[in-house]
């Protein structure tokens, strides 16, 4: 099977993916395009702004410290006591600058946090995320246990309503982020952290974990895919559709339902994503590959060459086998 070149295609195929609203850089921190985010976005702008100002006074007063003392003393000057010069006055004005500076950073602060703690409406579905070395779980989560599925890396949600996230860490600490719809929150093992996202505007949001976690922690990408409400309700209906039997459906049973799961077969593995409707999803590998036949026919064949230390073993099959498995996973649509 022909291999991959680079690992770092994906870059390529995120630009090509990327419309309206998403701008050039990926994961632009910069604008906003949800409600979350909305709130926190002048907080990071003034505390920015009063950083610059902080730095520019120091600097200021450091070079002008540091002239002053090339200067060769007057005759008679007294050196020893500031306050002749009037040096602790402006001391201590500094020092109550910097606090009222201080003091106003911290209640705006805190108002942020007291605004963005939970969302004004309730919230129009529930997802649990998984974190992984080095993939994303994603669990819609219902009242009705049929209503309930899995998928992998890829997140949709309806455009204009609240959605929670309970945050899981599967294995070391991840942070899940996505910039444009709000900040990072961690996914800790032994615990659950919750979380809201709002997407303002169709498109296609990037993600990323921000707590390094591993080797391919930089590899460890998501996908937000925010969509009008009776989109997503069209695409949740075809998550909970069975896979049909197709050429190497018992090839990829016997080889591959140990760790993945395909919806409606005896496939019934947890240990690697949900594949029930793997060719829907944008990308491979938690966002290292694009997904298309090729890609897909390279991973298969040597995943390790392509994400070193993922826990996805190079599978022992014959290039028969490989090509069955391939076959059928190309029908999961």
């Amino acid at each position: 099977m022909r291999r991959v070149g680079t690992r770092y295609g994906w870059a390529a195929a995120f630009a090509a993916l990327y419309a309206r609203p998403i701008h050039a850089a990926p994961l632009d921190y910069l604008t906003s395009y949800g409600a979350r985010s909305d709130a926190t976005r002048p907080l990071m702008l003034g505390v920015i702004v009063i950083s610059l100002g902080v730095v520019a006074i120091i600097s200021m007063l450091l070079i002008g410290g540091l002239r002053r003392s090339s200067l060769p003393p007057r005759p008679g000057a007294k050196l020893d006591v500031i306050a002749d010069e009037g040096g602790l006055g402006w001391l201590w004005i500094g020092v109550g600058l910097s606090s009222l500076v201080l003091l106003i950073s911290v209640v705006w602060t805190v108002a942020v946090l007291a605004k963005i703690a939970a969302p004004s409406t309730k919230p129009a579905l529930t997802i649990e995320v998984t974190g992984k070395q080095w993939w994303w779980q994603v669990r819609y989560l219902s009242d009705a246990p049929e209503g309930v599925f899995t998928t992998a890396n890829e997140i949709h949600i309806p455009t204009g309503q609240p959605v929670k996230f309970e945050l899981i860490g599967g294995d070391v600490i991840h942070s899940f982020w996505v910039p444009a719809l709000g900040g990072k929150t961690d996914l800790i093992p032994g615990q659950t952290n919750e979380t809201w996202l709002e997407a303002r505007l169709p498109g296609i949001y990037r993600g990323q974990c921000a707590e390094y976690c591993g080797i391919e922690h930089a590899h460890m990408a998501l996908i937000v895919v925010a969509e009008p409400p009776q989109r997503f309700a069209a695409w949740r209906a075809h998550q909970l559709q069975s896979a049909a039997p197709a050429r190497g459906q018992p090839e990829f049973q016997m080889r591959c339902g140990g760790c993945h799961a395909v919806r409606g077969t005896e496939a019934v593995g947890i240990l690697g994503p949900d594949l029930s409707h793997l060719m829907q999803r944008r990308t491979l590998a938690a966002g290292t590959l694009s997904n298309d036949p090729d890609h897909l026919a390279a991973w298969l064949a040597d995943p390790q060459s392509l994400k070193p230390g993922s826990l996805m073993p190079a599978p022992s099959l014959s290039p028969a086998e490989l090509a069955d498995v391939h076959a059928y996973l190309k029908t999961l649509n």
